[in-house]
């Protein structure tokens, strides 16, 4: 109980992700998971996880391990995202030698690829969230030489703190301003963006700004482009996700 009440006061207060994050890698080493891969989005379908660049991706694997899982998207495939994607909790990796015949290629390729790089012990946690397109989803590797069996064993004994611990991570952290690989915004390009938000005209935020209505065009229109998006409400509406509306300055 006391390891888990240091774990909130410290993870409480943060105020950045990378904060958030070093905390939890530690903590979860603790427990015997030494490589931890994070996503979390608010663009998913019935059949997709949505853009790559919309989505949060935190990780401890090393780098060549994300070269294939997150450049080349092989998650997309991973039998684990599979079973995330319809479900919340957590799940043992047995799952995918029990169900090791529903896989077909792709999905094949990617446990090659995780045997080769020794990924093949762990748990995923797939959290429960208010929107049906959004998702967030942990995968916990063990260490190298730690069977499924005794992970399970971690699990039966600790599974109930580990899983409240990433739950309050995952919480924290989608509260906090989020960088993904869409191009990232000038000052001036949020603060314009938020005083759209609270209902100004472009004529009220050149005004307000000392410049001409043009300028705040230009502005929108650029914010528009990094975002991905093809008006300025769309752009209020993905940064207010991005939780990056009336916040300071890093």
């Amino acid at each position: 109980m006391t390891r888990l009440l240091d774990y909130l006061n410290e993870v409480c207060g943060c105020r950045t992700v990378d904060c958030v994050w070093d905390i939890h890698c530690r903590a979860m080493l603790e427990f015997g998971f030494d490589r931890l891969i994070y996503g979390f989005t608010h663009y998913m379908t019935p059949k997709s996880l949505g853009p790559r660049e919309d989505s949060l991706i935190l990780f401890s694997h090393a780098p060549e391990y994300m070269k294939l899982y997150k450049d080349e998207e092989i998650y997309r495939h991973s039998p684990m995202i599979e079973w995330a994607a319809q479900n919340t909790g957590a799940c043992s990796w047995s799952w995918i030698r029990e169900n090791i015949e529903r896989f077909g290629n792709l999905g094949q390729q990617v446990i090659q690829i995780n045997r080769d790089m020794g990924v093949v012990a762990g748990y995923t946690i797939s959290f429960s969230e208010t929107s049906k397109r959004a998702r967030g989803v942990i995968a916990l590797t063990a260490k190298p030489g730690l069977s499924q069996s005794k992970v399970d064993d971690i699990w039966a004994e600790h599974g109930s703190m580990i899983e409240a611990m990433n739950n309050v991570a995952h919480l924290k952290i989608i509260s906090l301003p989020q960088q993904t690989d869409r191009a990232k915004l000038s000052a001036r390009q949020r603060e314009v963006l938020e005083w759209v938000g609270d209902g100004k005209t472009n004529q009220d935020i050149a005004t307000i700004l000392g410049v001409t209505p043009a300028t705040i065009e230009k502005h929108l229109r650029i914010a528009r482009d990094k975002l991905g998006v093809e008006t300025t409400a769309q752009a209020v509406l993905k940064i207010s996700y991005f939780n990056q509306i009336h916040t300071p300055e890093s």
